[in-house]
């Protein structure tokens, strides 16, 4: 294995070097037409100078006289064929493709065998182009079905409970303001969400790095979810070394608020939650870790996507923006979370954050 690598290692090189002489650079074909023009107009004023001479002295040798001819008008062919084939043509068909994207067509694609570099930049660029174009035109429409799904079910909700209010027993009012007050706050946080993740994604909130306790910033977000992991008789396991982080803290707040609600969520009434943060030499790395039935493969891969949530019914509280969220804002930070298996069950979430960053 380690010879054949070798040998493709040497080969490699050669086979690129192959790869850039079969393709030539526009200006290569334009020196090689204006060389074939140059000839032509020698052949042309040779001929008329020859003509000139047979004017003056002798009568026309009309054979000699086709013979020029039939050079030159060969000569305007070559040149002719040569521009349409190898750019007239590609360029035409360029032109026609994205007229079709300007008509909103996404699914165009363009291939070539054009040996000038600068056709087959041009046509990759436009494939490259027209798939980022199809990929936002999916998310737009995704995130508007998505968003009118998760404003809907708690508009519907609300509008449900004020009707029943007004035929309700004294009783029973109660209740049904409670309901009302949940889904306005649901409402509410998916808003907030939306508009941060907007502003993130669109560079326009303010970056403002401070130093801070990150380990007391981690304590501080289970003590903001004590009311739901208290309700679910929940449990700690923490292991959180002492560590000072330069970053935005109300940003990263923001994260381990997601990570640990998250794993409250779905993990069992009476399950233990692990917390690890662990400074290591350039990175500080935090660990979330749940006690639930853990995440199938092809959940994994969208999981950080937008409304994305692997119970479809929407039965549990969320709108599948937090993760979204925490990929963001941990992105802004120059670092990664990425979600793997847990050895005893449940799900791992890991972020790693560089010490040093470049914001």
């Amino acid at each position: 294995m380690k010879d054949s690598n070798k040998e493709n290692g040497k080969l490699a090189p050669i086979k690129n070097t192959v790869k850039k002489i079969k393709r030539l650079k526009l200006r290569h074909y334009v020196l090689i037409i204006v060389v074939i023009i140059m000839i032509a107009i020698i052949m042309v004023s040779g001929g008329l100078n020859a003509i000139l001479r047979w004017a003056l002295s002798n009568p026309i040798n009309v054979p000699d006289l086709i013979w020029i001819v039939a050079i030159s008008a060969l000569s305007s062919l070559i040149t002719y064929f040569v521009m349409k084939k190898f750019i007239v043509s590609p360029l035409s068909k360029l032109e026609s493709a994205m007229a079709k994207v300007s008509e909103g067509d996404f699914t165009v694609h363009l291939e070539t065998n054009s040996r000038i570099e600068e056709i087959k930049r041009s046509y990759d660029s436009f494939n490259i182009m027209v798939k980022e174009l199809r990929s936002t035109e999916l998310l737009q429409s995704d995130f508007v079905a998505n968003v009118s799904h998760e404003f809907k079910t708690p508009l519907s909700t609300i509008e449900g409970y004020i009707t029943l209010l007004q035929v309700a027993e004294e009783g029973e009012k109660q209740e049904y303001i409670s309901k009302i007050l949940l889904s306005t706050k649901r409402l509410s946080n998916l808003i907030g969400e939306i508009l941060l993740l907007s502003k993130i994604e669109n560079h326009s909130i303010a970056y403002k790095s401070e130093p801070f306790r990150l380990d007391e910033q981690i304590r501080q977000a289970v003590v903001y979810l004590e009311n739901k992991w208290e309700e679910k008789e929940m449990d700690f396991d923490a292991d959180l070394d002492k560590t000072y982080y330069s970053g935005n803290e109300k940003l990263l707040f923001r994260v381990w608020v997601n990570l640990i609600d998250n794993a409250i969520k779905f993990s069992p009434s009476g399950g233990v939650i692990t917390l690890v943060l662990k400074s290591e030499a350039d990175n500080v790395v935090v660990k979330v870790i749940d006690s639930g039935t853990g995440i199938s493969d092809d959940a994994k891969k969208h999981v950080f996507d937008k409304f994305f949530q692997e119970d479809n019914s929407h039965s549990k509280e969320g709108n599948g923006l937090g993760l979204t969220l925490v990929k963001r804002i941990v992105s802004v930070h120059k670092g990664s979370v990425g979600v793997s298996d847990n050895d005893g069950g449940g799900t791992v979430f890991t972020v790693t954050l560089p010490v040093s960053k470049q914001n």
